[in-house]
């Protein structure tokens, strides 16, 4: 058997923890150190899953000779400097999504990895939930081509609270988060480039400082496009839902579960080894560690994303 890769992993909250659960299922792979806020209690988290090393900051994690990874599930504000960090410190790198909340920041992440030839990483999981990875094996056999998707992404969080319902250190962002899963997906499913982008957004809340409602418009060169609902004014039924609508059917894509037009569903247990798109997105970021690749989702292929979300920003601010 190859040489065990040693992860990192960086923020304990409630992405931390998915991940923490993923990992477990991957012949082959240690967590050998935690780092998370005092906040969120690592040393309980370590003690649970069984981690020797627990830090309250990533140079700790870094400073640990037996690390070759680092999986970041931190506050989006980090996201660009934290991968650069590990980075430089000579670590592969796994950036949950977004892989920054600035195009500026997004490229200077894309240049250093390439400089250093290492493994980076972003956290797009729609790209390996089983549900879209069904879609896309049916587009590239040739059996279906997008002309519209359909996307609605809706939350309630009218407060600064995060998954678990506790009060997060950070704003969350309709336009650098939630709308990367799917202007990523569309361009990666659509299979070209997206060559016009429009946006339109709600009021400003008065303390959370950000948009509460948002649509987006999408047009790929192969002519398919798409149109974005998200809100965080919504109350329930909550999560993202996608509608696939295609030149041979109709799909409707609901987290892991798939049905047709009709509402027929569609087994997609078979289509890799595991359900969980948060193993199968770390699954490839260990495999392309350990076989020396650019992963899907690294920060290369993504870098596209994060150039349409700062061309609708600057829509948005009227620039």
């Amino acid at each position: 058997m190859s040489k065990p890769v040693n992860i990192a992993l960086v923020g304990a909250g409630a992405f931390g923890i998915k991940h923490l659960d993923a990992l477990k299922a991957i012949d082959g792979v240690r967590v050998v150190s935690l780092a998370s806020r005092p906040e969120d209690k690592p040393e309980e988290v370590a003690a649970k899953y069984g981690i020797g090393h627990v830090a309250h900051d990533l140079a700790d994690c870094l400073a640990q000779p037996d690390v070759d990874a680092v999986i970041l599930t931190t506050p989006t504000p980090l996201h660009a400097a934290q991968g650069m960090a590990c980075l430089k410190a000579g670590k592969h790198v796994m950036i949950e999504i977004p892989l920054a909340d600035s195009l500026a920041d997004a490229e200077a992440v894309v240049a250093l990895q390439q400089q250093s030839g290492l493994v980076a990483m972003c956290g797009h999981t729609r790209r390996f939930n089983p549900s879209h990875q069904w879609v896309h094996n049916k587009i590239k056999a040739g059996q279906f081509t997008i002309q519209q998707m359909d996307v609605q992404t809706y939350f309630f969080r009218r407060s600064n609270i995060n998954a678990l319902g506790q009060p997060r250190c950070w704003t969350d962002h309709l336009l650098w988060h939630h709308a990367a899963h799917t202007v990523d997906l569309f361009a990666y499913q659509a299979g070209g480039a997206i060559v016009a982008a429009n946006a339109i957004q709600g009021p400003i809340h008065p303390t959370l400082g950000i948009a509460m409602d948002m649509s987006i418009q999408l047009k790929s060169s192969t002519g398919a496009i798409c149109t974005l609902s998200l809100s965080f004014n919504n109350d329930g039924p909550l999560g993202t839902f996608f509608r696939y609508i295609g030149d041979s059917g109709t799909y409707i894509a609901r987290y892991d579960d798939l049905v047709d037009g009709k509402e027929q569903a569609i087994d997609v247990s078979k289509v890799d080894v595991s359900m969980n798109g948060i193993e199968l997105q770390d699954r490839e970021f260990v495999a392309a560690i350990r076989e020396g690749r650019e992963p899907n989702a690294s920060v290369a292929k993504v870098l596209p994303c994060y150039q349409t979300l700062h061309a609708l920003e600057q829509q948005l601010n009227g620039r």
